[in-house]
Formats: structure tokens, sequence, C-alpha cells
């Protein structure tokens, strides 16, 4: 008789986490739990993510030889003639709506996949259904989000109307209900996932687009589809990691840990570890430039990038007493990931955005969510690797990671944080699977970030208090340009992990103190 299996969930936020549970207690598999999951935290950190953004997924199934992973990463329009005169790619308006939402093809080709998913829709959805109709309370993150777009000009007349009711924007603690978006949901819980993308919804979805100013069309959004993909794989000493493939910046996450396992015999305290990871970032992001871009868009060193000669010479590149000069100007991003274990074993790791707080800032009138503005990341320049082509996909920050270990221990992780997401899974890793810190101590205590974040100019290495104080000393001796932050600090992601160990009924989950987050083993 096969041992008895728990089931485990986290999520930056508790209402997502106690749908997901309530999936999983009813039967349902990870996928299917991740799908409630998302559907809820679309409704109640609408600032951190929507149904109209892009998402990411990794899925192993206990046993198998490498996970699943599935692209859902929206295109940009067919027709971009609009661009070509303009100095750079708006951030905010119906301009910066310019690349499909792929998210909800991305829980239907999850579900697809998926052989053991058999509950309705009607059952996935209820939970965020419920949230939208009766309302939540407002979050002190969702609360700053809005306050900060309330200053944005380029936001539509239905973003307005569903975030900010005669002129106030939303309070902390107050309840928000949003019936268009519980609208929304019963459509697609009666239709189906692909009623987003055609027929009377889509419909009014691309008039509003068109209104505000979007290149996207109706047959844009018919278009829009997810895809299984390869798993790009790195191979360290006592671990398998994997993450998604270009256009995620899932390379770069994968390549630093490598980096750092090249080094971590010689990393003998907490200024080593920052350090190490650090120099590694920059060595790794100083390539972005090759191998952060639409898969068609990539050259060889995109391919060499995980070879164990590339490693080495970049490891070699680190003096592990001194810190390079670093110019790295880091894009924010607004992220949720989350993950979740079934009980047979299935386990899932997650991840969606509208990349900037809010995205766009344009809402659809009858869809009660704001369109993403990921094509941002796109360049105007001809040269550049990213530059602005119809029907490609942008440079993105997403990349959920999942590891196996030698032990037979399986990990999913990661976090919001734009392009400190890389950092933030190598930090959380090394913290856990070689340093042995606790699950939880090792999401929770002091981080770092290098590069800017939110409405903030500057890119040097930020750090937060507690750490800061235990290694100023060492940090100014190898010159790095930093500064302290506030401890539990927003900017430096909400991360999160599910640890499932060979035998069944010992897993271990962990959330970020920095969200409203949940994590529940049973």
């Amino acid at each position: 008789m096969a041992a008895k299996q728990d089931i485990a969930f986290t999520a930056p936020h508790w209402a997502a986490t106690e749908a997901g549970i309530e999936i999983l207690e009813a039967g349902g598999s990870a996928v299917e739990a991740m799908v409630a999951a998302a559907a809820v935290i679309a409704v109640v950190y609408p600032h951190m993510n929507s149904i109209a953004g892009d998402g990411f997924w990794i899925i192993d199934n206990a046993g198998s030889d490498k996970p699943v992973a599935i692209d859902a990463c929206g295109r940009s329009a067919a027709n971009i003639d609009a661009f070509l005169k303009l100095p750079e790619i708006p951030a905010r308006g119906g301009q910066a709506a310019l690349t499909q939402a792929g998210t909800i093809s991305g829980w239907q080709a999850a579900l697809k996949q998926d052989k053991s998913a058999s509950l309705p829709l009607s059952q996935i959805l209820a939970r965020a259904i419920d949230w939208a109709q009766n309302g939540f309370e407002v979050s002190n993150s969702l609360y700053h989000a809005a306050l900060k777009l309330s200053k944005v000009p380029e936001r539509n007349q239905a973003f307005k109307a569903l975030y900010e009711s005669r002129g106030n924007i939303l309070q902390p603690k107050q309840t928000f209900k949003n019936p268009k978006l519980a609208e929304t949901f019963q459509y697609l819980a009666k239709h189906g996932l692909n009623a987003f993308y055609q027929g009377e919804l889509a419909q009014s979805f691309a008039e509003d687009l068109q209104a505000a100013g979007s290149p996207l069309t109706a047959k844009d959004l018919a278009n829009t589809q997810a895809n299984l993909v390869e798993p790009l794989i790195a191979q360290l000493e006592h671990h398998q990691l994997f993450n998604l493939p270009a256009p995620t910046q899932g390379i770069h996450s994968l390549q630093i840990l490598a980096i750092v396992d090249k080094l971590k015999a010689q990393l003998n305290n907490e200024a080593d570890w920052l350090h190490a990871i650090v120099e590694a970032s920059k060595q790794s992001f100083n390539l972005r430039d090759q191998i952060w871009a639409d898969p068609n868009q990539l050259n060889q060193t995109y391919f060499n990038a995980l070879s164990d000669r590339l490693i080495t010479k970049l490891s070699q590149n680190i003096d592990l007493a001194q810190a390079k000069n670093w110019p790295f100007n880091a894009d924010p991003g607004d992220t949720i990931w989350m993950g979740a274990k079934d009980k047979n074993g299935q386990m899932v790791s997650f991840i969606q955005s509208i990349y900037w707080e809010f995205g766009s800032g344009v809402a659809m009138r009858d869809g009660g969510f704001v369109w993403n503005n990921r094509g941002v990341s796109f360049s105007l320049d001809k040269t550049h690797i990213n530059y602005l082509a119809p029907n490609k996909k942008p440079a993105h920050t997403l990349n959920p990671a999942f590891a196996k270990f030698s032990d037979g221990r399986r990990m999913v992780y990661g976090t919001m944080g734009g392009e400190g997401q890389p950092q933030t899974q190598a930090t959380i890793f090394s913290r856990y699977a070689w340093r042995n810190f606790e699950l939880a101590d090792a999401i929770a205590k002091d981080r770092w970030l290098l590069g800017r974040t939110w409405g903030d100019t500057s890119t040097n290495l930020k750090v937060e208090a507690h750490l800061a104080a235990e290694i100023a000393d060492e940090l100014n001796l190898r010159n790095h340009d930093w500064q302290k932050v506030a401890t539990n600090n927003e900017m430096m992601g909400h991360a999160g992990a599910i640890v499932a160990f060979e035998h069944a009924e010992n897993s271990i989950a962990a959330t970020d103190p920095r969200s409203d987050g949940l994590a529940i083993v049973r």
C-alpha cells in the first residue's frame, strides 16, 4: 500500500492559500488547486497580478524524470506600426497594453495536461467568485499601489471607476467588492476558459483596448496560446535545478546558483554568502543582452549559458574580497508566486504577473481587471535583442523554480520582485540547501537586493537593517556600493517554498512575512 501523502500550499495572500487547500482537501490535484488560488489572488491582490497578465508553470509528478513546463507569455500585437515613430514605449496607458494576456491560456494548458484533473470549473472558480462578489479587506500593499496609481494620468476611466470611488482611493481595511470580476469568472465557469479569448466577452475586452489606444485587436486575443516547453536544467554537485527557458530570466536564476555552487566551499559567513550571490548576479546579468529575449532571437551564448566551461569562467571572474562596479538598472515588477503539493505527490511552482503595479492602468469595463504592461520590456532600438516586432515575446522577469535533491527531496520555490527574482531565489535556495537554515528562516531572515526598485533611481545594493548591522564593515571592506533599508521590506519580494520529502507525510511549507501570505501543510 502506498504511503499516505500530505497536502501543502503556500501563497503571498492567505485567501489564495485557503482556496488552494480547499481544492486539495476536496481531492483536487495540485494543478486544480493552483488555478483556484490563481483566480483568488487575482481578486485580492489585483495590483500584483491579474487575469490579463502572463503566467508560467512547473508541474512535477512524483517519480517523473523531469517536470512539465508551461510558457503562458503573451505576444506583442500583430500590428505595431504606431510605435515606429515613438521615442520610447509608454509605461502606462493604452499603448503600454501591447501584449496578449497569457495567464488564462496557461491555466487551460495546465488543466488539459493533468490526467488527474477532474473537478468542474465552477468548483475551481467558486472561491474567487465569492471573494469578488462579497468583498475582501484591502491590504496595506494594495492601498499603497492604489495611491501610486492615483497619480498616473494614463489610467483609463474604467480603472478610476473600479478603484477610485468618487475620487477616493482604496483605504486599508476597507471592504472592496468587484462584481464585474465575479461576473467574468462566472462566465468562464459556464463557457470555458477559452471564452476569455473568443466570443462576446473577449470582444468587449478588444473594444476597451482599442478605445484606450492599444494595438491589440480581437484577432490578437483569439490567437493567444500557451505552450508546453522543455524546462531548463542545471546539474549542481548534489542537486538538479529546473526553471523556465526564454523568454523568462530562468536562465539567470540557474546560472547564478551554478556559479555559487562553484564557490560555496570558500564561503564561511553571512558576508561571504551575500557577496558571492551579488557578484554572481552581476556576472550573469552582464550577459542579459545575449540570453534574455524571445526564444527566436537567441544566439549560441544562450545555449551554452549553463555549460560547465562558461559557469567555471564566470565563477573565476569573481573576486571574493572585492566587489565589481555595477551600473545595473533593474526593472520593477509586481508579481505573485505560489506553490502546491497534492495527495499524489504532484507539485506545482507557479507565477503570474501584470509586471508593474496595476500593469498598464487600463481596466476592462465589463471585466473588472487591468491589462498588463509587459510590453515595456521591449526596446525601440533596432539593434537590441528585445527590439519590438509583431507577434514577439518580451523579455520576461517571471520564473518559477523547482529543485530535486540527491536524497529524494523536491522543492518548489519562488518570489515576486521583477529582476530581483533570481537573487532572492539564490538566497533562499542557498540558505536551505547549502547552509541548513530552516525553510521558514531561509525566507524570513533579512535579505538584500541589487538594483533599482519601485520609485527609486539608485542602482546600488539594498540590505535590510538587521543584516546590515551585522555585516556593514565587511560590505565596506569589499567596496560594495550599498545602503540600508528597513527590515521586513516588501521591496525584497514575497517569497515562498514547499519541500516534499521522499517519505510522504513530512512536507514543509513557508511563506514570506513581507507579504499577507499563509503556508499550510495538512
